[in-house]
């Protein structure tokens, strides 16, 4: 049975590497591309690297007939979802990209991104889509909550060492490296070629970073207590790809035991044997994120390190693999691309 998929915000990185994805998968089929900016273009002239693909043009969201679409893929802006969401047919499948939907409690939301939320209404239904997590909540939802990239990331780190109690909950430091993709399409002074290229420099710092928002529903859930981590990411000048660096209390060997049985069953998380680390060029283009432990000098200290492609695994992949759940779709489908390399 074929799918008939929308996408929102067809025009930026997230996107275009949902058309990527969807172009290997066997059961789904683009019906409707939504940018209302480059409205009436084709989409390889948007991004000529997608013109081998026979794809619909670029249209106006209020042009499209939802009533032939199965599921809409939301990679707008944030507060711009909300506003669009929220006037969408109430019986569509949607897997929003953005932020709007991550929070659960609408106060953090107007904490972390300083506006009121725009849709309380349907708040309640959104499901955080970390979906190694949250599968059984994400295969009956309607509309699925995708995490931010450097949020997804940490977690995939950390939670399930949060949840067997084998690591300090008051000490914990993530440094982050992030390719300048994760700041989206928009023209940014600080992003031009001449301002990023050769430097490197962290940012958001003293927790100011919104993902924040996101480690601390997730880890104090899983707790059952407050955690807050101590959290700092930095600007790489790169295309793709996340780099975290996690720094632990604990053994270092329990903690790698710990995170190789709760992956040892999941298609793209990949535990590598105790004592490597991953690099960003070993996801990259790819649904896979390598995570490595490793002892420090200092007895009684871990450190772990997560990589992943926050396009893919970060973003518009793990949209999918959250479609695939709510259309009764192998998870895996679409989304066994090696990675790229070099």
């Amino acid at each position: 049975m074929t799918r008939k998929i929308a996408i929102l915000g067809a025009s930026g990185y997230t996107g275009a590497e949902l058309v990527r994805l969807i172009a290997t998968h066997p059961n789904m089929e683009i019906a409707a591309l939504a940018a209302e900016r480059k409205a009436g273009m084709q989409m390889r002239d948007v991004f000529p690297h997608l013109a081998h693909l026979d794809l619909p043009g670029l249209v106006r969201i209020s042009e499209i007939d939802f009533s032939a679409v199965d599921l809409c893929f939301c990679a707008l802006p944030h507060k711009t979802s909300q506003e669009v969401i929220r006037a969408l047919p109430r019986d569509l499948k949607i897997v929003d990209l953005s932020a709007d939907f991550r929070l659960r409690d609408p106060d953090d939301y107007e904490k972390w991104y300083g506006n009121p939320h725009a849709a309380v209404g349907i708040q309640g239904e959104a499901v955080y889509g970390l979906t190694e997590f949250y599968r059984d909540e994400i295969a009956a939802a309607r509309l699925v909550a995708g995490t931010g990239c450097n949020a997804a990331t940490g977690q995939f780190a950390l939670r399930p060492l949060i949840a067997a109690g084998v690591i300090g909950l008051d000490d914990i430091v993530i440094d982050m490296k992030c390719a300048v993709s994760g700041a989206g399409r928009s023209l940014k002074e600080n992003l031009l070629h001449a301002e990023l290229s050769e430097g490197y420099n962290a940012y958001a710092v003293g927790g100011t970073h919104r993902h924040l928002g996101e480690f601390d529903q997730e880890f104090s859930a899983i707790a059952g207590r407050p955690v807050k981590v101590q959290f700092t990411p930095h600007l790489l000048p790169a295309n793709r790809g996340i780099l975290a660096t996690v720094y632990l209390s604990g053994e270092a060997r329990a903690v790698h035991e710990t995170l190789a049985a709760a992956y040892a069953d999941e298609p793209f998380l990949q535990v590598l044997p105790f004592g490597q680390t991953p690099s960003t060029h070993h996801v990259r283009g790819s649904n896979f994120c390598h995570i490595g432990v490793t002892g420090d000098r200092i007895a009684g200290r871990a450190i772990v390190v997560a990589a992943l492609d926050n396009l893919t695994k970060g973003s518009s992949g793990q949209a999918l693999q959250n479609a695939n759940l709510m259309l009764g779709e192998e998870e895996t489908a679409g989304l066994m691309l090696a990675p790229l390399f070099p």
